[in-house]
């Protein structure tokens, strides 16, 4: 076969081996290497052969019957010419992914995963997946998916007119499709216990209710109070349909919104606390927020001030809380954030998202009237008192911004396909059959 086809392909062939730094037709080794050209660039044997055995690793990890070779190779490769195409058009759109966000990346993948960094690179290497290579495929995936943003999510608009006409044309999902995942303490009551026993038992049960109603932490309470089996896993029980959960769980579950806890359940075994930790699979009926009353101090950061004064100064007004001081009063002749501090540092009612994520995740852990310790974000450094907290249903609007996700990961996905298959028609894309 011959190489060089045309002019347009001589022009390309010939920007190639000037950026591969090798002259034109001297090396056949490497041209007998080369599976396709993609635009400016090249896709070889060696690459397509470690892509197809890394597809071939994990279609036998799950048991799934192994496409012919030759379909197989061909799949490859042209999954691998749409990623060069999207790599290339991402370069040229100057989408780059610094060594902090792409440590960053692999850092939440393995903290996902309940491991350490370290120690996901040794479970990589136990399944024979080099690090680096990991490093690149992570990147390339930061890299396509802030070029699919630019070009098609940010074009995406869903109406209010297409949220209300689904939900007048969309019947509920049957119940065996809807899923919930479920976090579960029981407070244990021997076999023919007295009835003090199963007093002190229901009080205790309801008391751990009023606890984490008002913040408390549902897992750590799980591993240190409950008696279930699945007490070390934070109380975990994993995502179960009605069917797959005891009978007594399911009317208490079926109308527990998202995020709430039950009041104490009895059965033979003892009493059992629920919390709501996700839905999915349909609608959900109900739904409701927590929603929290809250005051900050601000301590920020500027030419005068750096970080360990700020920190310092942030743990100085801790003190004097601690000891007595007005959280108010101190807010309003301390604080950074003058919008609040003229309202003793109120923030008023928050709702869940509103806030920087390390605010909030302090704020989370607060017991009502409780103050925190110096909280850093990227404004400065917080100290943070819970006021109050209710739980306040937000069902209509929920079920809306569900529809709304709904049909824009539906847009997105339609768009997607019809974007990369452009992309594609568009490009020069010479692929050598003879070699697949």
């Amino acid at each position: 076969m011959t190489f060089v086809k045309n002019s347009k392909n001589l022009f390309k062939f010939a920007l190639l081996c000037s950026a591969l730094a090798f002259p034109v037709f001297t090396s056949a080794e490497v041209l007998d290497n080369i599976i396709a050209i993609v635009e400016d660039d090249v896709i070889l044997e060696n690459e397509l052969q470690r892509e197809v055995s890394t597809i071939e690793q994990r279609i036998a990890a799950s048991k799934s019957p192994m496409p012919p070779q030759s379909i197989l190779r061909r799949q490859v490769l042209e999954r691998m010419i749409v990623d060069k195409l999207q790599r290339q058009l991402a370069e040229k759109a100057g989408i780059n992914v610094s060594e902090d966000m792409l440590n960053s990346s692999a850092s939440d993948i393995a903290r996902r995963n309940n491991l350490s960094l370290e120690e996901f690179r040794v479970e990589l290497s136990k399944q024979g997946i080099d690090y680096a290579a990991f490093l690149e495929n992570l990147k390339n995936e930061i890299v396509v998916n802030e070029l699919r943003g630019r070009e098609i999510g940010g074009k995406i608009k869903v109406t209010d007119r297409e949220v209300e006409h689904y939900l007048e044309t969309q019947g509920k999902v049957s119940d065996d499709l809807v899923q919930y995942h479920l976090g579960h303490i029981l407070i244990s009551v021997p076999e023919g216990a007295s009835a003090s026993t199963i007093q002190k038992a229901q009080e205790k049960a309801s008391e751990l209710v009023k606890k984490l109603r008002a913040g408390q932490d549902f897992t750590q309470t799980a591993m240190s109070e409950s008696n279930d089996g699945n007490a070390l896993k934070g109380g975990d029980l994993g995502w179960r349909t009605l069917k797959d959960m005891p009978t007594l769980f399911v009317s208490e579950v079926s109308k527990l919104p998202q995020g709430a806890v039950s009041e104490p359940l009895r059965s033979p075994s003892g009493f059992h606390i629920i919390k709501m930790l996700e839905l999915k699979g349909s609608l959900a009926d109900s739904h409701s927020i927590v929603k929290t009353k809250v005051r900050h101090i601000l301590v920020k950061t500027n030419e005068l001030v750096d970080d360990a004064e700020a920190s310092k100064r942030a743990w100085t007004l801790k003190e004097r809380i601690a000891s007595g001081d007005d959280f108010a009063t101190l807010a309003r002749s301390n604080s950074d954030d003058k919008g609040s501090a003229i309202k003793g540092g109120s923030l008023d009612w928050v709702e869940p998202g509103a806030l920087v994520k390390p605010f909030e995740d302090a704020m989370s852990k607060l017991k009502i009237g409780e103050v925190s310790d110096p909280v850093q974000t990227q404004f400065g450094w917080h100290i943070i008192q819970v006021l109050e907290r209710e739980n306040r249903d937000n069902s209509a609007e929920f079920k809306k911004n569900q529809v709304r996700d709904a049909i824009r990961k539906r847009k997105i996905e339609e768009e997607t396909e019809l974007w990369l298959r452009k992309l594609r028609d568009e490009a020069f894309v010479e692929i050598y059959s003879n070699r697949i």
